[in-house]
């Protein structure tokens, strides 16, 4: 069942035009990695999609019922957001901002998900603490636990492992797998390492001005693209 599709699309940053033509689409439970070099619109296709930014040309729509109220969303840190002075606890609470519908307090419900979805992450005994002392990656645990609460059906996650170290990369890494194999999330994930994105991912879009790449992560592994920016080709 397709979530998002995107026929045609062309989208521009400060009067530049920095994607073209672009086609793709999005189905329930798929894993897509969008890579490609800076400057070639990763982040302001995600805003896009979250519909924080319109499209130039084309039209990028969500399908079969998704909502914007069912999408998690993990951006990049601010050096100011690193330091958010508020419980860990608090940090996860604020993704069911949405689900209140004006209501004054939280219900028992919303914090059984919030209690649950720590617990899938592994932060649960860091409940009490304060954001700012932890690690990078105890941080980007409770904001994925946090874009979980915001959003049951996708999560998009720009560049989720800047900063973080070899083997905390690999573990989140291994935690958005979780997320996606086993709690049945889709996720859409923008990454800056190619050879991560087609470890991980099963769906491949390469944004290229000249010539952008949409399909499976084998049929990537096979195309030119790939053997122009990322190495040789399963083939060879």
């Amino acid at each position: 069942m397709i979530l998002i599709s995107c026929k045609n699309v062309c989208l521009s940053y400060e009067n530049n035009t920095v994607i073209e033509n672009l086609n793709f689409s999005v189905g329930e439970g798929d894993y897509l990695c969008i890579v490609g070099e800076n400057g070639s619109g990763k982040s302001t296709l995600i805003k896009s999609m979250l519909g924080l930014k319109g499209t130039a040309s084309g039209h990028l729509h969500m399908e079969n019922g998704l909502t914007s109220k069912e999408i998690g969303y993990l951006p990049q840190q601010t050096t100011v957001q690193k330091d958010f002075p508020a419980s860990v606890y608090e940090v996860v609470m604020s993704g069911c901002v949405s689900r209140r519908r004006n209501k004054l307090f939280f219900t028992s419900a919303e914090k059984s998900i919030v209690s649950e979805n720590m617990k899938k992450l592994g932060i649960l005994n860091l409940k009490s603490k304060c954001y700012r002392e932890l690690s990078g990656g105890q941080q980007q645990r409770v904001l994925l636990a946090r874009a979980l609460c915001a959003g049951k059906k996708m999560l998009l996650l720009d560049e989720p492992v800047t900063g973080l170290d070899p083997i905390v990369t690999m573990e989140l890494y291994n935690l958005i797998k979780m997320i996606n194999k086993e709690l049945g999330v889709t996720i859409i994930m923008v990454s800056h390492d190619l050879h991560a994105a087609v470890a991980n991912a099963d769906h491949i879009l390469h944004l290229n001005k000249s010539d952008s790449f949409f399909g499976t992560t084998e049929e990537y592994l096979k195309s030119d693209i790939y053997r122009k920016f990322g190495g040789e080709s399963a083939d060879e």
